[in-house]
C-alpha cells in the first residue's frame, strides 16, 4: 500500500524545491531532500519503510526508533507518482568521517569478514564514501521494478551532488541483482552474513563513480545521463547533514 504524500510535484520537482527529476518507466518523480527540509515527506518515508520492513518480518534492521529523528540520515530520495503517493525510498548516512560511523560493520561485527569491511570502509572514505540504507519499493505498485531501478541510479546521483566517490549498501543476495543494475558490484572477498536473521544472507554492494559504468546495465545508462542533466540545470543545494526531523 502506498503512502499519501501531500507534496506538489512539478516538472520532477517539489513545489518548495530542491534536486529531483522525472523517471517516465515509472511514472514518478524522484525527490532529493533532507529530513528537516522536509519533515513531512520524511515521515512519509519512514511510514512506508516500516510497513515494507514488517511485511518481510525485518523491522529491527530498519531500527526505526533510532533512524526516525532523521540525525543520521544526510539526505532521502523518494518516488513520488503523478497523484502524490510515496511508491518507495532509500536514505543516505555520510560521508563518513571514520570507520565505526557505517551501519554495515554491526551486521559483520563478530563475524568472518568484520576485518574485511572494515577495511573497505577505512580504504574509501578519504574520497568520499556514502551508506544507502533503509530501502524499500511499494509491493502492490505495477511499476515497483522501475521504481526499485530508479532508487539504485540514486546511488550514482547522491554520491555526484555531495562530492563522494563511492556508495556502499548492503542486502540479501536474494534482491541484490536489482541494485547492480546501476553499476554497484557485489564484494566478493567479503562473506555473506547471516542477517537480520538465518533466514537472509546478507551482502555488500559498492559502487564507484569512477567505473560504475563499466558494471551498470546497458538500457539504465541513457536513464542515468538524462537525469544527471536534469540535476545540473537544478539550483537546488543539499545541506550536508539531516539533523531532526
Amino acid at each position: 500500500m502506498a503512502v499519501e504524500a501531500t507534496t506538489t510535484v512539478q516538472n520532477g520537482q517539489w513545489a518548495g524545491g530542491g534536486p529531483g527529476y522525472r523517471d517516465e518507466r515509472s511514472g514518478c518523480a524522484f525527490l532529493i531532500c533532507t529530513p528537516r527540509s522536509h519533515p513531512e515527506l520524511w515521515q512519509q518515508f519512514m511510514a512506508g519503510a516500516l510497513r515494507s520492513y514488517r511485511r518481510f518480518d525485518i523491522e529491527e534492521a530498519l531500527a526505526y526508533d533510532a533512524t526516525i529523528d532523521g540525525r543520521s540520515t544526510t539526505v532521502f530520495v523518494v518516488a513520488v507518482d503523478d497523484i502524490g503517493r510515496v511508491l518507495g525510498g532509500t536514505r543516505i548516512q555520510g560521508p563518513y568521517q571514520q570507520v565505526d560511523e557505517a551501519h554495515a560493520v554491526t551486521e559483520w561485527a563478530g563475524r568472518s569478514g568484520e576485518a574485511a569491511i572494515r577495511k573497505l570502509i577505512a580504504d574509501r572514505i578519504p574520497e568520499g564514501l556514502l551508506e544507502f540504507k533503509s530501502a524499500w519499493v511499494d509491493h502492490d505498485s505495477e511499476h515497483r521494478i522501475a521504481v526499485r531501478e530508479g532508487l539504485a541510479r540514486s546511488a550514482i546521483h547522491v554520491p555526484h551532488l555531495l562530492g563522494a566517490r563511492y556508495a556502499l549498501s548492503t542486502a540479501a543476495d536474494s534482491v541484490a541483482e536489482g541494485w547492480r543494475v546501476s553499476g554497484a558490484s557485489v564484494v566478493w572477498w567479503i562473506p555473506a552474513v547471516p542477517y537480520p536473521s538465518e533466514r537472509y544472507r546478507t551482502v555488500a554492494l559498492l559502487w564507484d563513480m569512477r567505473t560504475f559504468r563499466k558494471h551498470a546495465v546497458d538500457s539504465q545508462l541513457p536513464l542515468l545521463d538524462a537525469e544527471q542533466a536534469a540535476l545540473a540545470t537544478q539550483a537546488g543545494v543539499i545541506p550536508r547533514s539531516g539533523g531532526p526531523a
